[in-house]
Parts: structure tokens; sequence; C-alpha cells
């Protein structure tokens, strides 16, 4: 069950890299940037930005990934520009 278990992580981690390479990938692939934690990456697009994350089969988000998702839901996100002199 654990070689299991390890194994779909492995595999899980690897797939994340390569969907934006992808023809499924419903983005410009010129314009996402690979974050990979604690979520897969961003998609900086013409009109808007996107927060990704790749799953495969049963995965769930993590409890952080959760939270993530409810801020920008519920628009708790924001600009903060920082100059250093």
């Amino acid at each position: 069950q654990f070689s299991k278990q390890s194994q779909s992580v492995k595999y899980g981690k690897m797939s994340e890299q390569w969907i934006p390479l992808s023809d499924a990938f419903p983005y410009d692939r010129e314009k996402f940037r690979f974050l990979g934690n604690p979520i897969d990456g961003i998609a900086f697009l013409e009109d808007r930005i996107v927060f990704c994350e790749f799953k495969s089969n049963t995965a769930r988000l993590s409890s952080t990934q959760e939270r993530i998702k409810d801020l920008v839901r519920n628009k708790k996100v924001e600009w903060n520009e920082f100059r250093i002199e």
C-alpha cells in the first residue's frame, strides 16, 4: 500500500511539471510560471491571472491549497509594490 501511494505521489509530481506543456493545457504556456509549492503555478493572461493546481486521478487539494483557493475565490488577493532605494 505504501509503495503504491509513494509511486502515485512521484507520478503526480512529475506530471504536474508537464501539464502546462501539453495540448490539454488551456492557456498560453509562455504565460505560465511554475511555482511547485504551495500551488503548481500561475498563468499571467492579458485579461486575468489564473492560479493553477494540477492533480491526477483521485488526488485531493491539501489543506493549504484549499485555503489558497478560498482566499482567491473570496477576492482576498492584493497587489503590493516594494521599492528599494
